[in-house]
């Protein structure tokens, strides 16, 4: 029997460890969804590097509870899947949430996102966000347009000079 214990502290223990580690956490309903579709999923998320398990609520609360983010618990009822993502903030959320546009069995119920619990609302709106790449190059597009105005008014300045000098 203590065994039994033993197994289920470690589980607890690998929870709270991931929601610690985790840039971004999201939990879901995927009651209805079907064996294809929950594997789609999970194929989308694996590719996207996000991991995508399915835990008791009892020991997901007791490691919520241990990773100081109690305001998770009230998500945790009926059948959850959870996704975590060490590296990108918005993968998890961006994959689930167009996933549950395309079916509505998918239920996105909270998140947590560095470390803040988050609403529906707000995991919603982050995965309206562009990607990491997405981001980076409109702020190099930015940074660029300066430097590309005062290449053509240079070459506008160039132009002219030529002209009235032929």
């Amino acid at each position: 029997m203590s065994s039994a214990i033993e197994a289920k502290k470690q589980i607890v223990e690998e929870i709270s460890e991931k929601l610690k580690n985790s840039v971004s956490t999201v939990v879901v309903d995927y009651r209805g969804l079907t064996v294809a579709q929950v594997t789609e999923l999970r194929k989308q998320l694996r590719e996207a590097g996000v991991e995508f398990k399915v835990y008791k609520n009892s020991m997901t609360r007791r490691a919520a509870d241990a990773a100081e983010l109690s305001g998770l618990n009230d998500a945790l009822t009926g059948p959850n899947a959870i996704a975590f993502s060490t590296e990108d903030v918005v993968a998890p959320a961006k994959i689930l949430n167009d996933f549950a546009k395309k079916n509505e069995a998918l239920e996105i119920k909270a998140g947590v996102i560095e470390g803040n619990i988050a609403t529906v609302e707000e995991v919603k709106a982050l995965a309206e966000l562009p990607s990491r790449e997405g981001l980076l190059s409109m702020l190099l597009s930015v940074l660029q347009a300066p430097i590309r105005n005062l290449a053509l008014a240079a070459k506008a300045v160039a132009d002219q000079k030529e002209e009235q000098g032929a």
